[in-house]
């Protein structure tokens, strides 16, 4: 099974609050433009972060690594994999040994998924995040890509339950501009997106973020570029063996956060599940359990 590692991003996000205070502009500097910034020689490097070369050195080995050339290799192996295509990704899961079940041996790497996903999440990020979603002031729209579209199909089809003010958006990219003719500091913004990250994706974040929307990322271990542009981002673990990255710890994010925004306005929520059901009675669309 693939080991999980942590990203640099990560490891400097870890070790902050340890770090000296020309390591932490080090540090600024690298996730600002993260993973580029690291990938650098370590003289530019230094300059642009006005910092000595040795601070460099130094910072990369409080990071774990044996020195900055280290530090460029695991980013490079960051950036490989953000772009690895599905049959790549098959490959990396190939194992000799057939005596474990394919459903015990994808278990497994989406329990460890999970594991990590939690162990890294920034749980005062996550009350405020279900703060802003509860809050029925700010109309909130969702998107997704190609595959974590029906991740953001999931949110939509809840909140608009549970909360008025909700909108999806569009399969079409082209359309989006209609949708942010609404969007204003008012608005929060939810995106799914995970490796092979999509640009139209990045480029309507930038666009919502400009216009002062509040905008969520949902992404994963690497980290979308829209993360240099989110007020909130969720990282979560999607290696998996298969051609495809699994987005169940993702999903394990975003329903925890349609429990807790029902719990925060759970009068409210309650009369519009029950306003639907009588919808849903009249014009029977379920089968009632009375017939």
């Amino acid at each position: 099974m693939a080991s999980v590692a942590k990203t640099v991003k990560q490891r400097i996000q870890d070790e902050l609050d340890d770090l000296t205070r020309s390591e932490r502009q080090l540090g600024s500097i690298l996730l600002q433009d993260y993973p580029m910034a690291g990938l650098q020689s370590i003289t530019k490097l230094a300059a642009a972060a006005q910092v000595s070369t040795p601070t460099v050195i130094r910072m990369a080995r409080k990071l774990g690594f044996d020195g900055f050339p280290a530090l460029q290799d695991a980013l490079r192996e960051e950036v490989a994999a953000q772009i690895k295509k599905p049959i790549s990704k098959r490959d990396a899961w190939i194992v000799d040994d057939e005596t474990e079940h394919p459903i015990t041996r994808f278990a497994q790497a989406v329990w460890t998924n999970m594991r990590h996903t939690l162990e890294r999440l920034d749980k005062s990020m996550f009350d405020a995040v279900a703060q802003l979603l509860a809050d029925t002031e700010r109309h909130l729209y969702v998107v997704g890509g190609r595959i974590t579209r029906s991740n953001a199909d999931y949110l939509f089809n809840h909140m608009q339950i549970i909360r008025p003010n909700v909108t999806m958006l569009g399969n079409s990219a082209n359309v989006w501009p209609q949708y942010l003719l609404d969007m204003d500091d008012s608005s929060v913004l939810v995106i799914f997106d995970i490796r092979r990250y999509e640009a139209h994706l990045e480029k309507l974040a930038q666009v919502a973020s400009d216009r002062g929307v509040a905008v969520v990322l949902f992404t994963d271990q690497w980290g979308s570029p829209i993360g240099r542009t989110a007020d909130y981002t969720f990282h979560a673990l999607v290696e998996a063996p298969s051609s495809w990255d699994s987005t169940i710890a993702l999903q394990l994010i975003s329903e925890t956060l349609i429990a807790e925004v029902q719990e925060a306005r759970w009068e409210e929520s309650k009369e519009r599940i029950e306003e639907l059901e009588r919808y849903f009675s009249t014009t029977r669309i379920f089968r009632s359990l009375d017939n």
